[in-house]
């Protein structure tokens, strides 16, 4: 029998009006404190930001969208904070924002194959 692994996972979203709190879900971002492992993945749908009235153009969006990679691989492009644990890098990128990019409140869950359940995620709450 496979051991599962505790994870995390947060849904990134684009909000192009905080005060009219909508958003679009663009992102997908999951934990494994045991095993070290930290995923990040996005898509712009530009249907959807046309549909929003997106006031930020998609390519500053995927500007932005470049730090959570960036910190996610813990690349030193990153700053100081890619060098963090991914335990914490995970809580800097999943904390409350009151920005254009934000994340859902992060939801755990146990499974024995981290990418399987990330891909499966993934498909169910972005694409």
């Amino acid at each position: 029998m496979q051991e599962k692994h505790l994870y995390e996972y947060a849904v990134i979203r684009y909000v192009p009006r905080v005060e009219r709190e909508e958003f679009i879900n663009i992102g997908l971002i999951m934990m494994c404190k045991r095993r070290k492992w930290l995923r990040v993945a996005h898509q712009l749908d530009l249907d959807k930001l046309d549909a929003f009235c997106a006031p930020h153009p998609a390519a500053d969006i995927e500007r932005q969208m470049l730090t959570f990679d960036m910190l996610a691989d813990g690349d030193p492009a990153g700053g100081p904070m890619a060098k963090l644990p991914v335990e914490e890098r995970f809580r800097w990128l999943t904390a409350m924002k009151s920005a254009c990019i934000q994340t859902s409140r992060p939801h755990p869950g146990k499974t024995d194959n981290l990418d399987k359940t990330f891909a499966r995620l993934y498909s169910d709450l972005v694409e």
